[in-house]
């Protein structure tokens, strides 16, 4: 039987932060892991860890389980620079996150989210309910086109965000997608954006 040539994945070398929680939605999170790998991307899940070197999330579906033993505190700005995408996933994931203790104080991903976007180079990646997490930073998306699940066609409005009825939406470095189930579309055009951007 002859070898069949490996082709180098396109995003060799490359890294990608996928923020974690419990109620994450399974079916979308192990397509990221997959697809993002099959293009030779290093994928690394981050969440806040209150302290401790690793916490297990439940999944939504079928309370699969996701161990993560990368803390948000680690992604400063130095370390942000290492990334080519940052991706907020569906579910209830931003809503967990953007809890605060200190309501004069954004949340940890909250303010990593401001800061995400404060990189012209990295690509933001925004699907479903994750654009929960940008509701206390809404400067981050007034005036861009997004996409968002249904239930949130009136946050983002408020948020000054310019709602587009399509799956999947690209306004220069921010990429949103509609829901969890259209995570195959929303990783393909992130895929397209980094080769794009050389990130």
């Amino acid at each position: 039987m002859p070898d069949i040539p490996v082709r180098p994945g396109v995003l060799t070398g490359r890294r990608i932060a996928i923020l974690a929680e419990s109620d994450f939605y399974e079916p979308e999170i192990s397509y990221y892991q997959r697809r993002f790998a099959e293009e030779g991307a290093q994928i690394d899940l981050f969440s806040r860890l209150w302290g401790n070197r690793s916490l297990t999330f439940t999944g939504h579906e079928h309370r699969a389980p996701l161990t993560v033993t990368r803390d948000l505190s680690e992604l400063d700005d130095r370390r942000l620079r290492e990334y080519g995408a940052l991706i907020v996933p569906s579910g209830m994931v931003a809503d967990r996150l953007r809890y605060t203790e200190d309501i004069e104080r954004l949340a940890p991903a909250t303010d990593l989210l401001r800061r995400a976007f404060s990189r012209s180079g990295l690509v933001k990646g925004i699907i479903c309910h994750g654009m929960w997490l940008a509701s206390s930073v809404p400067h981050t998306v007034r005036g861009r086109k997004v996409v968002c699940h249904n239930n949130l066609i009136g946050d983002v409005r408020n948020m000054g965000a310019s709602y587009v009825d399509q799956d999947v939406v690209v306004d220069g470095d921010l990429v949103t997608a509609r829901t969890g189930d259209h995570c195959h579309l929303f990783a393909r055009t992130i895929i397209d954006e980094l080769v794009l951007r050389g990130a």
